[in-house]
């Protein structure tokens, strides 16, 4: 039976909608053997799936998802074996939640103009520890019964282009790829789906480690299509279920999207490799 590996998925540190130890839980009773908390711009999820994993034997790779920007496009980033304890990772976690808080202001200030009935302390409410995000303002609009769905709250009003959006503080990707690499670890371009090849070039071009090949959103034809990119520029792969529960409804993706061992195989001798 193929050992299943789940590179991407997120607890409510970030937007997901369960506790580590909830999706800890859920991973082992999809046969899940490794695991990776890839939080935005959070990593203090990570110890605490550890703990939880141990008496399932369960290996948890730390992980974290954060933003950067490209040809005024927005991509993501995943880092993989980071150390969560690195001071100059934990210098711009805590500088990227802070302007994370400001951005959510001016997104409310602009529902407010719009007419709706929110504030910043009703979206704290669904942030709680975490680094706040648009699910969450979605979350509570969704509470508050401004909008019909959680996904009516980004096509109506907060998504790219809705009159609410407002553009994050994005690193270069050569200082994502640098921080990731100083806090240990290797990068990868998240779900690239529908993002043009001459970026992906880009972002090769500018050092990045690898391409996550599996994703919900990746059809038959681009998951073959991503794995050829990778093996044509010697990357390495990742893949997952980008699982956040709750109200993205996503949870029949757990354990439905998955890598193998063999991946996580191929980052640590490369890992290897880089230290020696």
């Amino acid at each position: 039976m193929t050992q299943k590996t789940d590179l991407h998925t997120h607890t409510y540190y970030s937007d997901g909608f369960y506790s580590p130890e909830d999706l800890v839980n859920k991973a082992h009773a999809q046969q899940i053997e490794q695991l990776s908390i890839t939080d935005h711009d959070n990593v203090n999820g990570i110890s605490e799936a550890m703990e939880c994993a141990e008496k399932f034997g369960i290996e948890i790779i730390p992980g974290l998802e954060i933003s950067s920007d490209i040809r005024d496009t927005e991509v993501h980033i995943l880092a993989y074996f980071i150390d969560p304890k690195n001071e100059e990772l934990e210098h711009y976690l805590n500088f990227f939640r802070e302007e994370r808080y400001k951005r959510a202001i001016r997104i409310v200030k602009k529902l407010n103009i719009l007419g709706l009935e929110i504030g910043i302390d009703d979206v704290l409410k669904f942030a709680k520890n975490s680094a706040i995000g648009r699910p969450h303002i979605a979350q509570a609009l969704l509470a508050k019964g401004q909008v019909k769905s959680f996904f009516e709250a980004f096509y109506k009003f907060i998504g790219n282009h809705a009159p609410a959006y407002e553009r994050k503080v994005h690193l270069s990707p050569q200082s994502a790829f640098k921080i990731i690499n100083d806090a240990g670890g290797l990068s990868f371009i998240a779900h690239p789906g529908n993002m043009p090849e001459i970026l992906i070039k880009e972002l090769i071009d500018a050092g990045v480690d690898g391409i996550e090949v599996v994703h919900p959103s990746h059809s038959p034809e681009q998951t073959r299509f991503y794995r050829g990119i990778v093996n044509e520029y010697f990357l390495l792969e990742c893949g997952g279920s980008d699982f956040h529960g709750g109200k993205r409804e996503d949870d029949e993706n757990l354990g439905k999207f998955y890598t193998t061992s063999r991946v996580v195989d191929a980052m640590k001798t490369r890992l290897l490799q880089d230290s020696a």
